[in-house]
């Protein structure tokens, strides 16, 4: 089957729909923001900080509803800057829970490739008693870092696709 576009920052210079949540909302003071850079990709980037019982920064994108049951994976072309990130994914926007799982990045261009069956879901970083990703749909994904230190990261996306 052929790999379906979640979004490909080639093709897509609109950044309306990626928003930054970071601990602020609960007091802290970690800062992150998302442009696109001069190549063309999409660029998440800021300092983590545990002031105030902070530790994190996020990176979402809501969209409509695309259909997952044909495909087993999602995959991702990044660079990252050696960190650790957590990926997670929402079938519903509406959901209180993500499903979700962590990668690590090598500092250059790679592939991450992420079987849907082997997302967790878990709520606030509290693992649920529910079945892994088994759900027929997506309409939001995110990037997460919270690596319980303070810390400045980056990560550069180029493209995300269902396989």
């Amino acid at each position: 089957m052929k790999p379906l576009p979640v979004y490909t920052f080639e093709t897509n210079k609109i950044t309306s729909q990626w928003s930054v949540i970071d601990d602020a909302v609960m007091g802290g003071k970690s800062s992150g923001s998302f442009f696109i850079n001069e190549n063309g990709k999409g660029v998440f980037e800021g300092n983590v900080s545990l002031e105030n019982n902070g530790g994190f920064s996020s990176l979402r994108y809501q969209f409509a509803t695309i259909e997952t049951s044909s495909y087993t994976k999602l995959k991702i072309v990044l660079k990252g800057d050696g960190k650790r990130y957590k990926f997670r994914v929402k079938a519903k926007q509406t959901d209180k829970h993500s499903y979700t799982t962590y990668f690590n990045t090598s500092g250059v261009w790679e592939t991450i490739e992420i079987a849907l069956d082997k997302l967790t879901p878990a709520f606030r970083g509290t693992s649920l008693n529910l079945p892994n990703y088994d759900q027929q749909s997506i309409e939001e994904l995110a990037f997460l870092v919270g690596n319980k230190k303070e810390e400045h990261f980056i990560l550069e996306i180029d493209r995300i696709e269902l396989i």
